[in-house]
């Protein structure tokens, strides 16, 4: 490969500990200057490609604007999902007070992490990972990363290679993604790294004191190290006519598939439940111009994670893209001869359907585990490195895990999340011990409506506000006994990316501080 040497900056036009985007031809670097060295990268998340020029740096971590991957701003490392890839890195060095980068002809995007093979004639262990969602996929990949150099098996339900899940209820749905841009890894990664991928296999029985994984067909593998991350289950509805075609649930690749079959001529459709897959799905349909109507038990989307002025402002956001709302009101039966016709309310009205998606929850996919200790909610409990039994771990939706930030144990629904978790089971495993301290964050975009929340929150004793709810541009923490636990935002993308840090390094500020004037947390986090 050809390389130019090109200079980028000035050494005074960059502070240490800052970082700063820059131009060399047609391409962007991300240059920072940390403990007084210069480094250059990639200019954009190797996630979904966001300026990380508009995010943060905080100490040697890289936080991405819109989804909080981090990396190290020294070597471009991952440190945090929901990226899989680090950033490609360029050879930087100082010649008086001119910063000069060694730059390719041709850079690369992203950069595969640093990963051993497998190595049987050194290690004959097998590790085993039940779900090949965010939580399972995270950790086959962390184990080759940690230099484990035995088998792993990634065992899925389904019949595809892992992917992309959020998706399926946003830009696949809508009709924005092709399947194709769907996996997260192509197959030639996983056999490149020696992650044996044993997709359509249905696992019944997990014997603790065995170590014995049974399948349906009754074929048994045996583990030396095993984990479980075999995600949710989506509710249904116990009501007549739910099992009438055209009433879908939306969780899988295959769920959203048959929701597109069933689209063309279509042209009215119900959402049963004002959760996340639920108001996705509204924005997504309503995306393909079908009238929706939104049925809910409760006042306002959100109202119960938010509270009711930012669940007015979803379905606020909603009204004005054409969404209708029956709410406080619930499912009384649907009607139909083959295919959904009707949707009867408990208040007698009844709506015209052409297809039904239930967005009520998901439970967690534990039922088939017997030995291991279990939240009352079918969670498994586990300890700060995610174990649940001697080599027994367990990550993502199905983990009851402790949080550093109140001492309590959490169960946590989130796609970032689990790959946090995934990549923590995944160092445990590989005898690198690690426990949850980072902050739980997500996203959802519909109805033109972009939300950032880090943190968890069941409850709160207040929200403080900074700026207007209505105007979509505002940061609101939630304060529980006295301290943040959460912080939501519309139109703040860095402060949220601050706001992250500045909870995780304990450097919050009090809620009397908040409420006595507008705090700047990007500023707070550079002090």
């Amino acid at each position: 490969m050809n390389y130019k040497n090109v200079k980028i900056l000035k050494k005074d036009d960059l502070q240490d500990g800052g970082m700063k985007t820059v131009k060399v031809a047609q391409n962007e670097i991300l240059v920072t200057r940390v403990d007084d060295e210069f480094h250059a990268f990639a200019a954009h998340c190797t996630h979904y490609g966001a300026p990380l020029g508009d995010g943060v740096l905080s100490g040697v971590r890289i936080v991405c604007p819109w989804h909080h991957a981090c990396f190290h701003a020294k070597s471009g490392d991952l440190l945090e999902p929901p990226a899989l890839n680090a950033l490609p890195s360029f050879e930087v060095k100082v010649e008086g007070n001119d910063v000069i980068v060694r730059f390719p002809e041709k850079p690369e995007a992203a950069r595969i992490p640093d990963m051993t093979k497998l190595q049987p004639e050194k290690d004959k262990r097998i590790y085993i990972i039940l779900g090949a969602g965010a939580a399972g996929n995270a950790a086959a990949q962390v184990l080759r990363e940690t230099g484990f150099m035995g088998r792993i098996l990634l065992i899925s339900r389904e019949k595809r290679l892992p992917y992309d899940r959020p998706n399926l209820s946003k830009d696949y749905l809508q009709g924005d993604a092709d399947p194709a841009w769907m996996p997260l890894r192509s197959e030639e990664f996983y056999k490149s790294h020696d992650i044996e991928l044993l997709l359509g296999r249905l696992v019944k029985r997990v014997n603790i004191p065995t170590r014995t994984v049974t399948f349906s067909d009754e074929d048994t593998l045996i583990y030396d190290k095993l984990l479980i991350a075999t995600g949710g289950i989506p509710r249904t509805l116990a009501v007549a006519g739910a099992d009438l075609k055209n009433v879908f649930t939306l969780r899988s690749f295959d769920d959203s598939d048959a929701i597109i079959n069933v689209l063309e001529g279509a042209g009215e459709a119900v959402i049963v439940g004002s959760s996340f897959i639920g108001m996705e799905a509204t924005s997504s349909l309503r995306h393909r111009g079908l009238k929706v109507t939104v049925v809910s038990r409760d006042q306002f989307p959100f109202e119960r994670v938010f509270g009711p002025d930012i669940g007015k402002l979803f379905k606020d956001g909603h009204e004005k893209n054409g969404v209708t709302f029956k709410l406080k009101t619930e499912v009384k039966k649907f009607e139909g001869k083959d295919s959904v016709e009707a949707v009867v309310l408990s208040n007698g009205e009844r709506l015209k359907a052409d297809l039904v998606i239930a967005g009520i929850g998901v439970k967690p996919a534990t039922d088939f585990i017997q030995g291991l200790e279990k939240s009352s909610d079918g969670g498994i409990l586990v300890d700060k490195n995610l174990k649940a039994a001697e080599d027994v771990y367990v990550a993502g939706d199905i983990a009851s895990f402790p949080f550093w930030l109140t001492g309590k144990n959490i169960r946590i629904e989130h796609w970032r999340t689990s790959e946090q978790l995934g990549r923590i089971a995944g160092r445990n495993m590989a005898g690198k011990e690690t426990t949850y301290s980072s902050m739980p964050f997500f996203w959802t975009n519909q109805a033109g409506l972009y939300f950032r929340y880090v943190g968890h929150a069941t409850t709160w004793d207040e929200i403080i506000v900074q700026g207007e709810i209505p105007a979509k541009d505002f940061l609101a923490y939630f304060i529980q006994e006295d301290s943040v636990v959460a912080v939501a935002g519309m139109g703040r993308d860095k402060e949220m990316a601050a706001v992250e840090e500045l909870i995780r390094l304990k450097k919050m500020p009090s809620p009397e501080e908040i409420r006595n004037g507008s705090i700047d947390p990007v500023r707070m986090l550079s002090t």
